[in-house]
């Protein structure tokens, strides 16, 4: 199943999460470290006594907070991160979640073929329509990771958050590692 049919099918908490981990997967080019979306991923469990919009809030201030690099102002891959931050709806479960996490997933892909040029010029929506051939390995990777985080939630529900975390944070860790060897072939 493509990942566009994915979104399309997810229910609420896994459109939430689908958002969350594209953003979570993106968090390097914000500044923020590996704990700064964790309370937004505990309100999604079945038994949160936390709140998404509160969470959400605290989280915009502390990554709005957070100094992303010196030229990040101007660098389209951190404006594409700090608008998935942006946009996220403050009611999890209302319709614009859907439109969020479609963005969300758009707007990673996007990031992630900006981070590595050898990517070719298939536009975004034809590898998340399952058009793959030529992919570069960064971008072919966060396209495995999306769909892995919409049928661990599709497949387990609540039971998926944790593995979907964990695909994350191996996304985050490999996003960290080429925005650090970005800087650095920068100074």
């Amino acid at each position: 199943m493509s990942l566009v049919e994915l979104i399309a099918q997810a229910d609420e908490r896994g459109l939430a999460a689908s958002g969350l981990a594209c953003l979570d997967r993106c968090v390097p080019l914000l500044g923020g470290d590996d704990e700064v979306l964790r309370p937004l991923w505990a309100s999604l469990t079945d038994d949160a006594d936390t709140d998404w919009a509160a969470c959400l809030e605290q989280v915009r201030g502390k990554l709005e907070a957070e100094p992303a690099g010196e030229d990040a102002a101007g660098d389209e891959a951190v404006l594409l991160a700090r608008g998935m931050l942006a946009h996220a709806p403050a009611d999890r479960l209302s319709a614009d979640v859907r439109v969020w996490a479609d963005a969300c997933s758009v707007a990673s892909l996007r990031i992630h073929r900006l981070l590595d040029p050898g990517d070719d010029e298939d536009p975004v929506d034809a590898r998340r329509e399952g058009r793959t051939e030529d992919m570069s390995p960064l971008v072919a990777a966060e396209l495995r990771r999306q769909t892995a985080v919409l049928e661990l939630l599709a497949g387990h529900g609540g039971a998926g958050l944790r593995p979907a975390l964990e695909v994350s944070t191996e996304g985050r860790r490999v996003l960290r590692a080429v925005v650090s060897r970005r800087a650095r072939g920068r100074s």
